[in-house]
């Protein structure tokens, strides 16, 4: 079962939010990892369904989600 997971990221100077579906909270960072090798995973949490839809992450490519 997929639950949603939003990961912060810098990416060199700037910070980045990516949505991820994963089990769980780890999977959802290593996944982050695999598709930003140098960024450094700075959170992790469950996503809010409420303020996530106010203000939308960005994903991973599809390649990454399967």
């Amino acid at each position: 079962m997929a639950t949603e997971y939003t990961v912060g990221l810098r990416l060199q100077t700037r910070p980045e939010v990516l949505t991820i579906e994963a089990e769980d909270a780890l999977v959802a960072a290593l996944k982050a990892k695999h598709e930003y090798p140098e960024a450094v995973i700075t959170y992790v949490r469950k996503s809010n369904r409420r303020g996530d839809r106010r203000h939308p992450h960005g994903g991973l490519s599809e390649k990454v989600k399967k």
